[in-house]
């Protein structure tokens, strides 16, 4: 009876052992999980983003031509544009920098709990 309990006892601590490795196994696979989705959500907002820069570079050329041309002097329509630029950059630093972190936390944040 005595080595019964003895057996019982050992089997209950391994199955225990066991579990308990599994789920840190577990936790670990989740973690790395929500590490990747997260990773992949950024460098695919990133690429877009890259892109779509390009895309505005491009077209911010284009117009500064076109705006220099029309004024006589193709530098004009690089001043224009680089300070139209400029004064956006201005408000957004002022008034939406705030705006934009909280962007960016709650995206992290939906990224890690989904």
């Amino acid at each position: 009876m005595e080595e019964y309990k003895v057996n019982t006892f050992e089997t209950l601590l391994k199955r225990t052992e066991d579990y308990v490795k599994t789920s840190f196994e577990l936790y670990k696979l989740n973690t790395l999980n929500n590490i990747l989705k997260v990773a992949s959500a950024v460098i695919v907002r990133v690429t877009v983003l890259l892109f779509f820069l390009m895309f505005f570079l491009i077209t911010s050329v284009a117009v500064a031509i076109l705006v220099g041309d029309a004024l006589g002097k193709l530098w004009y329509g690089f001043i224009i544009v680089a300070s139209f630029y400029g004064i956006i950059a201005c408000v957004i630093s002022l008034f939406l920098n705030n705006w934009f972190k909280k962007i960016v936390i709650n995206f992290i944040i939906k990224q890690i709990v989904k």
